[in-house]
């Protein structure tokens, strides 16, 4: 057993190191996760270019979407999460404290009593390894965690995440049912779980919105259920809402989710896109950037504009189930896994900066 544990640290934009952190010690309420796949998303890569802060601003091990097996665990910690070593589990981001108001009441999302989250807590908070892109994390007594079946592809069961955010995005929060109409404004891995989700929930018409860069991926989309894909730039651009007003017959979308990283005119056209009374799920992080946001469409339309924080364990949970279920062909998402000493080359790769490489679902294997 190896005294130290390798980890990519992120100590600046577009700089990442691989350092050696001590094996935590493990006592009656911890554990220790041997890290099997994490998978990258776009705030990863927008955090890698330096367009976004993840947590405190320091150096960091990334790495919010961790799927492994439990390799060390203490005997309180197992009887409280049902887990013995050997288990794979998939961890969620946020580590609540389990015993405030919001905690009790189930919004442990808002716990303002939080004090960790994995691929945000700096390396200057011990033990150092919260994220998923290092050989083993430190499974603090707070960590909410999922069990997965052992058996599926490790690159597909790390889908957990992107297909938890399809899940609670399409169905919880946007309230996608049968023979809804659903524009989705995005065509990255989220993009195309929330066809995913939309299709399992029986949506009548699916519609999602891609770059001419993002060519492999609205073909993906189709593959998974989309009935029409929207290219908004370039020689075949088309324009959104007419688009969408002419596939509908006028009658516009039942439910639009707008999931594009930093583009701000996406959400304009979302308010433009959905119908009287209908509903708008907003996911896709700005950097800050200012949002014109036209607050007479959303009054005159009655439009319901709902924010999208992450993924909770409900949205967990089905998604995981779904992946279970194998009834969707999810390795066709997976374009590119990569060793930990790779990392920042799996940023670059999922980022469309790698020449040659047209990524759509990317993970980095530390153990691998």
């Amino acid at each position: 057993m190896a005294d130290t544990v390798r980890a990519a640290v992120q100590v600046a934009p577009r700089t990442i190191e691989i350092r050696e952190f001590p094996r935590p010690v493990i006592g009656p309420d911890d554990g220790l996760l041997r890290v099997e796949a994490n998978g990258i998303c776009g705030s990863d890569v927008e955090s890698y270019r330096g367009h976004l802060r993840m947590g405190g601003g320091g150096p960091t091990v990334p790495g919010h979407e961790p799927l492994g097996i439990i390799e060390e665990i203490g005997e309180r910690a197992a009887q409280r999460w049902g887990v013995q070593p050997g288990d794979r589990v998939a961890l969620e981001v946020i580590v609540p404290c389990r015993s405030c108001h919001d905690c009790l009441t189930g919004r442990y999302q808002a716990c303002r009593n939080r004090r960790y989250g994995h691929g945000v807590t700096g390396v200057d908070v011990a033990p150092s390894l919260w994220g998923g892109l290092a050989e083993h994390l430190y499974l603090t007594p707070g960590a909410v965690l999922h069990k997965v079946d052992k058996t599926l592809p490790a690159e597909l069961a790390v889908m957990f995440n992107p297909l938890g955010a399809g899940v609670r995005w399409a169905l919880h929060l946007g309230g996608v049912g049968i023979g809804d109409t659903v524009l989705v404004l995005g065509a990255g891995q989220r993009g195309i779980a929330s066809v995913i989700a939309a299709r399992a929930a029986g949506a009548g018409t699916v519609i999602v919105t891609g770059l001419e860069a993002d060519a492999h991926k609205l073909a993906l989309a189709r593959e998974f259920g989309a009935d029409h894909t929207i290219v908004v730039d370039g020689d075949a651009a088309q324009d959104v809402v007419e688009r969408v007003r002419e596939i509908t017959d006028g009658a516009l979308a039942d439910v639009v989710l707008e999931l594009t990283p930093m583009a701000t005119e996406p959400v304009t056209h979302a308010l433009q896109a959905v119908k009287h009374g209908g509903q708008v799920v907003l996911a896709g992080l700005k950097g800050g950037r200012e949002v014109p946001l036209r607050t007479d469409l959303i009054i005159n339309k009655a439009i319901k504009v709902v924010g999208a924080y992450g993924v909770d364990a409900r949205g967990y949970a089905e998604a995981i189930a779904i992946i279970e279920s194998r009834r969707f062909p999810l390795e066709k998402m997976h374009t590119h896994t990569f060793g930990l000493d790779d990392t920042a080359l799996a940023m670059e790769t999922l980022a469309g900066e790698v020449p040659g490489e047209a990524a759509v679902h990317v993970s980095v294997h530390p153990n691998g």
